[in-house]
């Protein structure tokens, strides 16, 4: 069965760094765009980076352009979200998803576009 288990969520304070990862089983990853999405207490989960099946595409929220950078290693079966400039409104629960349509053109944004899902890492950045 398809697993993707999250790391690297940690506390951190306002303008520091993290990395977060996310190692996938039970599917061909180099064949899927993979996404990342958070969840801040009280709120919506939102989208924030998406990747397509090679590497060559990529997609962010507004929010966090020119602060985060996805990336994968498909000989590793990893997806990676480098977090820079963090900010208090960067807390949330970050989750990792699987888009499970081959080789698609499309880097997804929706939720519903996404098959598959981690468990979440926290990360908090305090002020």
């Amino acid at each position: 069965q398809v697993q993707l288990v999250e790391s690297g969520g940690e506390l951190v304070q306002a303008g520091g760094s993290l990395r977060l990862s996310c190692a996938a089983s039970g599917l061909t990853f180099s064949r899927y765009a993979m996404g990342w999405f958070r969840q801040a207490p009280g709120k919506a989960r939102e989208f924030v980076a998406a990747i397509n099946w090679s590497g060559t595409s990529t997609y962010y929220a507004d929010s966090v352009k020119g602060r985060f950078t996805i990336s994968r290693d498909n000989a590793k079966n990893m997806v990676y979200l480098q977090m820079n400039s963090l900010k208090p409104s960067d807390t949330a629960v970050y989750y990792c998803a699987a888009d499970l349509r081959p080789f698609s053109t499309v880097v997804a944004s929706n939720e519903p576009e996404y098959d598959y899902w981690g468990q979440g890492t926290q990360v908090t950045v305090s002020s």
